[in-house]
């Protein structure tokens, strides 16, 4: 097998928030005079909007059964201030990233709203650091359907087997590229995901910079 390209995962992966999300859910809350919102329904109610525009719809099913007059979409811009704030890039992940398409095509497959992902697309300066940066919301599927792993395959025009995906979401990143025919390589982290079986490697989110050509040429 001859790795041609690799893709990454944003949130995470490449991409860390400097605050607790918890800490941030609860600010933009705050922010938007809604009620204290927990951070297991917010991830449940993400998984169910993957493919919209904003996080207008997540933040109304939260709040759907609160008795709140909080107005959604005004929770959903106070949040994606504050992480937009909070997130910051990998030590030294921009000249990695560059080094990396000198050998390789390299893509993102993020999931979630268009205006939410490219906002923090913005704000980290990654407009240009992909070959293709693909946000689900923008897609008809988000991960882990195949679906999602087939626009990213078509936008760098790499077969599956030759394609590596790194991510840390055991079900959504793993999960999906595997069942999708891609190389699974899974980011680990203190307080992260539990290492699955079906990643073809397993590396620590510290190291990523530093350990992945190696481990790609390895392939």
């Amino acid at each position: 097998m001859t790795i041609t390209a690799v893709g990454f995962d944003l949130d995470e992966t490449l991409a860390v928030p400097s605050r607790d999300r918890a800490r941030i859910l609860a600010d933009a809350a705050e922010r938007a005079d809604a009620p204290p919102l927990s951070r297991e329904a917010y991830l449940d109610a993400h998984a169910r909007n993957l493919t919209g525009e904003t996080r207008t719809p997540i933040f109304a099913d939260l709040l759907a059964d609160r008795d709140a007059d909080a107005d959604p979409r005004a929770v959903a811009t106070a949040y994606r201030r504050e992480i937009a704030d909070a997130l910051v890039p990998l030590p030294g992940v921009e000249p990695f990233l560059e080094r990396l398409r000198g050998r390789y095509r390299v893509g993102l497959l993020t999931n979630g709203p268009r205006v939410a992902q490219r906002d923090k697309l913005d704000v980290l300066g990654w407009t240009d650091a992909f070959d293709a940066a693909l946000v689900t919301g923008e897609l008809d599927a988000g991960k882990p359907d195949a679906a999602a792993f087939a626009a990213l395959l078509d936008a760098l025009g790499t077969d599956a087997a030759e394609t590596a995906y790194v991510g840390d979401d055991v079900h959504a990143d793993v999960a999906g590229a595997a069942d999708a025919g891609l190389v699974p390589i899974q980011v680990l982290y203190d307080g992260g995901p539990e290492p699955s079986p079906r990643a073809a490697v397993h590396l620590r989110r510290d190291e990523l910079v530093s350990r992945l050509p190696e481990i790609l040429a390895d392939l």
